[in-house]
């Protein structure tokens, strides 16, 4: 898969793709091919861009549940290889500004941009820190931006299919362990919440 492809998967390039891009790669030269259905686990800490491209390089996805999402914040990629626990650990070690420091000018332009402003000499300058930061990331040396680390993992559990019930409330269709008892009603977290 190029980077094109997994461009037109995610919408947009953009810097935090490209990690997820270069992520993947490494994983899957690491443990070999692309899950075909949940034989290769994905655990990611964060909620980002590189995410897309994870979940399109590896084949691991929320819906078969070889894509688990840990909110850390962090960014450390973690793919485990069933059903022998052969694991790889990727953290993001690479610092942009000691290789391509902004300018005071992208500086300000950052914090315009992270304020709201969208103007066309904003956008030239954030856009074009963007791309730089992006060919940086896809032609360097992937020990220029990672820390690897081959370890055997527990594995996480295999997807289950669950009962579906619909909630007493609102008539949705919900998955069992998901419902609340409250009282003699079984409620879906919404409704159970609200009451």
């Amino acid at each position: 898969m190029t980077f094109d492809d997994v461009v037109s998967f995610h919408g947009h390039a953009c810097p935090g793709l490209a990690i997820g891009f270069r992520v993947a790669g490494v994983a899957l030269q690491e443990l070999g091919g692309k899950a075909a259905d949940e034989e290769l686990v994905a655990v990611v800490e964060n909620n980002s861009c590189a995410v897309d491209a994870i979940q399109a390089m590896a084949g691991c996805t929320f819906g078969k549940g070889n894509l688990v999402f840990k909110d850390y914040g962090k960014q450390v990629y973690t793919f485990i290889r069933r059903p022998s626990g052969e694991a790889v650990r990727v953290a993001v070690t690479w610092d942009p500004a000691r290789s391509d420091p902004e300018t005071p000018e992208e500086t300000a332009m950052w914090k315009r941009y992270s304020e709201g402003d969208r103007s066309p000499e904003v956008l030239e300058v954030v856009h074009a820190r963007k791309t730089r930061k992006m060919q940086m990331i896809l032609n360097a040396q992937a020990s220029d931006l990672f820390e690897v680390k081959h370890l055997t993992a527990t594995l996480p559990e295999a997807a289950k299919i669950y009962t579906t019930l619909r909630c007493d409330i609102c008539g949705e269709k919900v998955m069992e362990p998901r419902t609340r008892k409250v009282g003699e009603q079984t409620l879906c977290i919404p409704c159970a919440e609200n009451s």
